[in-house]
């Protein structure tokens, strides 16, 4: 057992060593981990400031194409509209549709349609061209015509890259290469962005999903980034799975082998005990054979001393003893067999037992029994072998009282069951010893085998199906056995 416990707590130190180590590492990892997310949040927000500057520029050139196309209209006989001309044609990238005030497309730039495609869709273009709002450009009386436009096609390449670089981000922080479950959510904890080796139908669970914050925050501090477009993000994260596995395995693989053990021991113990029941049913069979030559013989000589001149009484007392060897023998025989059970009197099989154990002990030892014996009270019973308890229990207490005391025995009916208690006025027995005394081997005489309590059980358990303990005893009090046996 000492070697065991030793081999366990090696095992759970060196497993928990690995486990510390793993953890660290993986720790430098995320750390390692996070601080790359932070510099790609820096740079994300870096370029989206630069995309606002492009957008901002290329909207004050259109301020400025629009002017210029408003002056080069108003350009009157003395100026020169060249200045203004050259500023118009700079515009190589910009896509403007200009319309009149009714409407009516009157010329594009920077456009993929021609000319000829015009007619009949103005509308759709107008819609095209209205993310912004119109530049309206005054140039004759009241009349105003209107200037549409929308981003460069560089702008809108770079709008594509920028979002994809957004994307890119977030899946990032989900597919990361600490495999430790992350969950990126809003300012609020409320809404999530992003998940990654999380159970996606369970995080719609609201208050799966406040847990699941709680402990995140408890393990690590969630990461704060602030990405253009998405405001304040907050980054959880957990150990991994594998993590997790390997904390617990050392436990659950002790468990197991816990389990085998215990399963191989019952399975041990039961062939043990199954070879032990062998051993003995094999003695008392042979037991029982032994006996029957010279029981034969003795049963031949009682018959022939009955013809000569010899005290009756004597004959009556010789025929009681080989009746009795007969009856032990009967008794071994039956060990390792199934017995059968007959209905029978379990009070005249009582006052049987004691009439005969009367003569054959000291008569400074007194018996009593609590039920008349013209009391009839009917328990399947193999009438031999339950004899056999009654006679240990008695033989047991006269060796527990020594020179002299008291046996009473007291029977109660129930509906169910028979109670039958035996108790003697002797030395008593140690709490703590209950159950060994039932154990094969165990005896408190300086001779004896200590088989007649294991028998006893082995007699009321196994063959008739009831129970036999010890109901209470009290140190130089006496001790109380308890029979308890089924009426049906």
């Amino acid at each position: 057992m000492v070697f065991a416990v030793i081999i366990i707590a090696f095992s759970l130190w060196y497993s928990n060593l690995l486990v510390k180590k793993i953890a660290r590492d993986e720790r430098l990892k995320i750390h390692t981990w996070a601080n790359a997310l932070q510099t790609r949040a820096r740079l994300v927000n870096s370029t989206q400031k630069y995309f606002k500057q492009v957008q901002e520029e290329e909207r004050n050139k259109v301020q400025l194409y629009a002017e210029a196309v408003q002056r080069f209209v108003k350009a009157g006989p003395n100026e020169d509209p060249s200045f203004y001309m050259k500023i118009i044609q700079m515009n190589t990238t910009i896509p403007v549709i200009l319309t009149d005030g009714k409407g009516n497309i009157t010329s594009t730039l920077n456009t993929v349609f021609s000319s000829d495609t015009i007619p009949g869709m103005e509308e759709y273009l107008k819609k095209e061209f209205s993310k912004y709002p119109p530049i309206p450009i005054p140039y004759y009386k009241n009349e105003v015509n209107y200037i549409y436009y929308q981003d460069s096609k560089l702008f809108t390449e770079m709008q594509v890259v920028m979002d994809k670089l957004v994307n890119s981000f977030f899946s990032e922080v989900v597919n990361n290469s600490a495999s430790v479950p992350v969950l990126v959510t809003d300012s609020t904890k409320s809404q999530v962005l992003a998940s990654g080796l999380i159970d996606t139908a369970m995080i719609h669970d609201t208050a799966y999903l406040s847990h699941l914050i709680q402990d995140m925050a408890a393990q690590n501090e969630p990461i704060e980034i602030n990405i253009a477009g998405q405001g304040k993000t907050l980054i959880f994260y957990k150990e991994s799975y594998v993590l997790t596995q390997l904390r617990y395995f050392p436990y659950v693989q002790l468990t197991i082998i816990g389990i085998f053990l215990l399963v191989a021991y019952l399975l041990f113990s039961t062939a043990r005990r199954s070879e032990q029941n062998q051993v003995w049913a094999g003695l008392a069979k042979e037991t029982a054979h032994q006996l029957g030559t010279p029981l034969s013989s003795m049963m031949a000589w009682v018959d022939y001393l009955e013809t000569k001149d010899i005290d009756p009484e004597t004959i009556t007392e010789l025929r009681k003893d080989v009746s009795r060897l007969s009856t032990i023998t009967d008794r071994f025989s039956k060990i390792g067999s199934n017995p059968s059970l007959l209905p029978e009197n379990v009070v005249e099989v009582i006052y049987n037992s004691i009439s005969y154990l009367k003569t054959r002990t000291s008569q400074k030892f007194s018996y009593s029994i609590n039920i008349p014996p013209e009391q009839s009270i009917i328990v399947p019973l193999n009438r031999p072998l339950f004899e056999w308890v009654i006679e240990n229990l008695v033989k047991n207490a006269v060796d527990a009282m020594t020179r002299q005391g008291e046996i009473s025995i007291d029977i109660l009916e129930d509906p169910k069951v028979v109670t039958i208690d035996v108790t003697d006025t002797g030395k008593g027995i140690p709490r703590n010893m209950f159950r060994t005394i039932f154990k094969p081997g165990y005896t408190s005489k300086q001779r004896g085998w200590g088989l007649g309590l294991s028998l006893s059980k082995r007699i009321i358990n196994d063959y008739h199906k009831g129970k036999i303990f010890v109901k209470s005893s009290a140190l130089f009090e006496g001790t109380t056995f308890r029979i308890v046996l089924k009426k049906k």
